[in-house]
């Protein structure tokens, strides 16, 4: 079982693509949070993470329609149907705008009452509080309607232009930064107004870019089906679920940190999920990359090349996440003290439990991109939201019970494990994915791949001095002793020897270099 050979090439070069994208942005962006973190003070750090979080409480709304835009963007490439996809587009964007005013309705009355009656904020920034939650909303809108703009490129599968739009707008983050240092303004309000600029540009340029090179995106005539309006909403509306669950647990827990504990365990657990969903883009971007042709494989009816894109693509999108996540973790302590000179109390349990947590969904992400490509939601996103929703009320019964901070962690690790068997078994019933294959191909080969590293990388630091320099090395042969089992015990005979050519072909033939 393999992939096809163009698949694998594109998804390849999109894959190196978002990857080096990546780099750039993790890089970018834990300077700008240690900036930020520096300007702003770690309590106004704390606040604008609250306050932020009532915002993106509400990113279920447009999150629900990403998965599906991408799917039915996809579905309709799949068949090669430009009517249907004109038609798709056009129901879509009408959706999306539906749901930006939905949203800025509801965050002026609840969100606003919530903020004003139940947050625990100091009251001497309560005026600044309001004007940072207003900015914020307004960014919330400019994204949701930037969304199917950037699902409609994804479905093309043009990474390299996701990618450049991603640079531009971490390196417009970037410049944000540099302006709260030299702008004598209240620090607070003057990030989220110039975040605001930031979404209003990013909007503006997907437009434009949609508009000139693709034929669906066109506003001269109005495409619409209502067929395809129903399937949308029957499909979105068990996605919603799922989303609503999903955001609502994150920032809900973040909410609940806030009622038991003080701003600062806030900032630290706003650090810690930072830092893993920066690591987790490696995986997500790869998956994104993943996520059209699966669907399009399902779509023509070639279900031995999506198994194949499954099976290689859970893999991967555990080894991208792996190879970070694993000295990350060993070396959280110097890696925090490096970046924020004097980090949060907590944060460095904070940001390895997350990791753990992240590094056991990395191998669900495809898993879940197969569960969309039936349409067939309800029994999936009803499981999974119920699980969810779980995680809440046992965070919220342990800090009632007086557990620490760190133990609404733990109860997502073993949330996060309980998923991933659920996931599977479903999913076994969607699409006949054999669980028995998966489990010899996939589950077995990334134990087996943690184990070696792990145990290698913490022989390494046991022989090794406490010190900076020390570190270093150490993170650099975790990263060596993941990248060498990853090949010889992750990877099968012939995915390695694709790779062998491919370095043979683009490497060394290039630079006129004997072979291996």
């Amino acid at each position: 079982m393999s992939l096809t050979g163009n698949h694998t090439k594109k998804i390849a070069k999109n894959t190196l693509m978002l990857y080096l994208r990546q780099v750039l942005v993790l890089i970018v962006s834990l300077f700008t949070v240690r900036i930020v973190l520096d300007v702003l003070g770690v309590e106004d750090y704390g606040i604008y993470n609250v306050v932020g979080g009532i915002v993106s409480f509400f990113s279920f709304l447009s999150g629900s329609m990403a998965s599906a835009t991408q799917r039915f963007f996809s579905f309709a490439l799949g068949q090669n149907d430009l009517e249907r996809l004109k038609k798709t587009f056009t129901v879509n964007l009408t959706i999306y705008i539906s749901i930006a005013f939905i949203a800025f309705i509801l965050l002026d009355t609840v969100g606003l009452w919530f903020v004003k009656n139940y947050l625990k904020l100091p009251n001497e920034r309560f005026e600044t509080i309001l004007y940072i939650y207003h900015f914020s909303v307004f960014t919330f809108v400019a994204t949701i309607v930037t969304t199917p703009l950037t699902s409609i490129i994804i479905a093309h599968e043009d990474m390299h232009i996701y990618a450049y739009m991603s640079i531009l707008e971490t390196s417009l983050k970037l410049c944000v930064v540099f302006l709260l240092v030299y702008v004598d303004f209240d620090k607070l309000q003057l990030y989220s107004i110039l975040l605001l600029v930031v979404s209003l540009i990013n909007f503006t340029c997907y437009f434009f870019i949609c508009i000139y090179k693709y034929q669906e995106c066109q506003f001269n005539k109005f495409y619409w089906d209502k067929n395809i309006f129903r399937e949308v909403l029957g499909f979105t509306g068990w996605t919603l679920f799922g989303q609503i669950t999903t955001v609502g647990r994150n920032q809900a827990i973040t909410i609940l940190v806030n009622q038991f504990f003080n701003p600062i365990t806030v900032a630290a657990r706003s650090i810690a999920v930072n830092i893993t969903s920066q690591i987790n883009l490696f995986s997500n971007n790869f998956n994104t990359g993943l996520y059209p042709p699966l669907i399009k494989a399902y779509a023509s009816g070639n279900k031995q090349e999506m198994f194949a894109l499954l099976f290689n693509g859970s893999k991967i999108t555990f080894f991208l996440m792996w190879i970070f996540a694993l000295p990350f973790y060993l070396e959280m302590d110097t890696i925090l003290k490096l970046w924020l000179k004097e980090p949060p109390e907590y944060s460095v349990l904070f940001t390895r439990l997350a990791l753990i947590e992240s590094v056991i969904m990395s191998i669900s992400l495809p898993i879940a991109t197969a569960a969309r490509a039936p349409g067939k939601m309800r029994g999936y996103e009803l499981a999974l939201g119920t699980i969810q929703i779980g995680i809440f009320i046992a965070s919220w019964i342990i800090l009632m019970m007086g557990g620490n901070a760190a133990s609404v962690f733990i109860v997502a690790i073993v949330a996060n494990l309980l998923m991933l068997v659920v996931r599977l078994i479903i999913v076994g019933g969607l699409i006949a994915l054999p669980l028995g294959s998966f489990s010899m191909k996939v589950l077995l080969p990334i134990l087996l791949v943690s184990i070696v590293s792990i145990t290698f990388s913490y022989l390494i630091k046991w022989m090794l001095p406490i010190g900076f320099l020390f570190s270093f090395i150490n993170i650099f042969f975790s990263i060596i002793f993941s990248s060498l089992s990853m090949y010889f015990i992750g990877l099968d005979k012939e995915m390695r020897k694709k790779i062998k050519e491919i370095f043979e072909n683009k490497i060394l033939k290039k630079y006129k270099l004997n072979p291996l």
